[in-house]
């Protein structure tokens, strides 16, 4: 079965989010001790556009993609969304084992039964991550491979793909927070752009894979001592959390049963919701 067409009138009603930490929305605060992310923002151009959308989020960091297809999809299913977004794969590369064949069968697995409900469901890739921290240069095959395994994925469930792994871009480190696995604000509102405009939203376009402007080069000495920083703050303190339990969840995300409507900005010209937001229940949650 195949995606239903996107056309620029179209109006989304359910937009669920399924993934990992970057569908979590690490790390992008929303000022109010959670997080914002880039299917916030995606589900708030879209209520800009048509007045509201219920929204849900089911993503968790640390979540692998057999995790998320056991423990997301079937709650995401049975919100009967219109629109999702499936991400994951980023904690499959770090394991010690890699298997990018079952990552494609369980991404497309999920986008068909999405897509089955009525969805259009949205993926995307994993840009190159050696400029962001050389330290992943080793994991280069395991990305690639995690790539063709999305491209797959979408080719034969019929989900679009934005392909990040083609713009250069996407491995600017300035979208990249402190920690170097996480976009930061500008980088999950870029991440937001691009699958709004391949939703053929009214307004959008093509800036967002444009490139920042030129930025000066550090000194080497200064290069250095950035990369002990971040070495200490979050590659040891990675380390220490691996083997000794899981990270704490500092923000969850939104009950398995809760669709929450997002209403359009003021000043959007968009049709007016009377509710500021509210949480919609399926019968019998």
């Amino acid at each position: 079965m195949s995606a239903p067409p996107v056309t620029a009138s179209r109006r989304f009603e359910r937009y669920v989010a399924i993934g990992d930490s970057s569908t979590e929305g690490l790390d992008d605060p929303d000022g109010a001790g959670g997080y914002r992310g880039w299917s916030r923002r995606l589900a708030q151009r879209i209520a800009d556009v048509q007045g509201s959308v219920l929204y849900a989020n089911f993503g968790v960091r640390g979540k692998r993609t057999r995790e998320i297809r056991d423990q997301q999809l079937a709650p995401a299913v049975a919100l009967h969304p219109d629109l999702a977004t499936v991400f994951c794969g980023t904690n499959d590369l770090v394991r010690p084992r890699f298997d990018a064949g079952a990552i494609a069968d369980d991404v497309a697995h999920m986008q068909r039964a999405l897509i089955a409900g009525g969805a259009t469901v949205l993926t995307f890739t994993l840009p190159d991550l050696a400029p962001v921290m050389p330290i992943a240069r080793p994991l280069a095959p395991r990305i690639r491979a995690l790539n063709r395994a999305l491209r797959s994925a979408c080719a034969d469930s019929g989900a679009i793909l934005v392909d990040f792994a083609a713009h250069a871009m996407a491995s600017d480190p300035r979208l990249w927070s402190d920690d170097r696995f996480h976009a930061n604000a500008m980088g999950h509102e870029r991440i937001a752009a691009a699958l709004a405009q391949a939703l053929a939203l009214p307004g959008t376009d093509d800036a967002w894979s444009r490139p920042l402007p030129a930025a000066l080069a550090a000194k080497p000495r200064e290069r250095l001592a950035a990369e002990w920083e971040w070495t200490r703050r979050h590659v040891l303190a990675w380390a220490w959390r691996s083997l000794h339990g899981p990270a704490r969840r500092i923000a969850g995300p939104v009950e398995a049963t809760t669709l929450r409507r997002i209403v359009a900005a003021p000043g959007t010209g968009a049709p007016v919701h009377d509710a500021a937001a509210e949480s919609v229940r399926l019968p019998g949650a």
